[in-house]
């Protein structure tokens, strides 16, 4: 290390980036400290001149004990797997007080974006030295995308209340805010069993025409394995006939904007494909998601559903010329698309509009 660079460190430690306004209470004792203070100098009083330097002691203590809570704390957040625009949610605030000996008190943690605090913060009262404590706090975002957070901000009124001293700390982190979830139509599912297995004589009867092999998922008949073709390739299979595209839906999400379509039709229609793909995900169905440009393979659980809402909450309008993609996967295909009245189409080509609007879910 330079004698630059140490230099620097020291100065860094000695003389840290803060920040110290005066509270309001903070304010009037400033003003008080400053009156008397005159005063003792105009009478020459002793007694003038003893109770000023107590305040002036007590305003050099405020600072002193305050900044010793902000030395050594390390925080971080713990982020929730999902979060939707428009419902709450909670962030977890972890802080750790690294000193040896001396506790923290009365320490506020705030998130940070921009530069600037959110309305919402977690509060600790004691943290006692080597310590760890946990909290969180609950907020909600409007709209779905990008939201960066860019660090914490650490603040203290300790010990008496005159001022409050804080610093920020650099913690940048992403969040990937899905799409407002809304409540799915009847009709417009009308014909999906509401729990894997029901209607399984449409779907689950091996007497249908062979159409390949999958692998083997929990729920699966231990009658369909195809025992052979397991043996010899290592992995347990399942035989699928035709009857088993009932498992399986595409949603073809057409992105396209025309005009006197407004954004908000178009939010609407993207909090619409992301809450029936929750719903057909949650029962069981392997689903797949087409766009203009844009295509995700079939698949189940919730990787998958992490994968097609991600894709949702950063979905644009599409450009003029893109072609749609996915329309000739196998099962029943919801067609959605902003201004539209979403329609299904079944494997034996029947088309069934929802005529019911969805409604948002309310937030708990």
């Amino acid at each position: 290390m330079t004698f630059a660079a140490a230099a620097k460190r020291v100065l860094r430690w000695l003389a840290p980036r803060r920040r110290f306004p005066p509270t309001r209470e903070g304010w009037w004792f400033l003003i008080a400290t400053l009156l008397l203070g005159l005063a003792a100098i105009n009478a020459g009083l002793n007694l003038l001149f003893l109770v000023w330097g107590m305040m002036l002691f007590l305003v050099l203590a405020s600072g002193v004990l305050s900044e010793l809570c902000l030395r050594h704390l390390a925080v971080s957040r713990k982020v929730p797997s999902a979060i939707y625009a428009g419902s709450p949610y909670l962030m977890g605030i972890s802080l750790s007080n690294r000193k040896l000996r001396l506790p923290s008190f009365s320490v506020e943690v705030e998130d940070l974006v921009a530069g600037k605090p959110l309305d919402k913060r977690c509060y600790f009262l004691k943290l006692p030295a080597g310590r760890t404590q946990e909290t969180a706090y609950r907020h909600q975002l409007s709209r779905r995308g990008r939201h960066q957070l860019t660090g914490f901000r650490l603040s203290t009124k300790f010990p008496f209340g005159l001022i409050q001293k804080s610093r920020d700390v650099a913690d940048a982190r992403e969040l990937l805010i899905y799409p407002a979830l809304v409540r799915v139509p009847e009709a417009l599912l009308r014909g999906f069993p509401a729990i894997y297995g029901l209607g399984r004589h449409k779907w689950r009867s091996r007497s249908g025409e062979f159409a390949g092999l999958r692998d083997f998922r929990p729920g699966d008949d231990p009658r369909d394995i195809h025992w052979r073709s397991s043996a010899r390739r290592g992995v347990t299979l399942v035989r699928e006939s035709e009857d088993d595209e009932g498992l399986e839906a595409t949603i073809l999400f057409d992105n396209a904007l025309d005009e006197g379509t407004s954004v908000e039709a178009f939010e609407e229609a993207v909090s619409l494909a992301a809450s029936v793909a929750t719903v057909l995900l949650q029962r069981g169905y392997r689903v797949a998601l087409g766009a203009r440009d844009r295509e995700i393979p079939s698949g189940g659980g919730p990787a998958q559903r992490s994968r097609i809402l991600g894709f949702l909450a950063l979905v644009e309008p599409a450009k003029a010329g893109a072609t749609m993609q996915g329309g000739g996967r196998r099962g029943a295909r919801i067609q959605i698309r902003a201004g539209l009245t979403p329609v299904i189409e079944t494997g034996s080509g029947r088309h069934v509009s929802a005529t019911t609007a969805p409604t948002r879910k309310r937030s708990a």
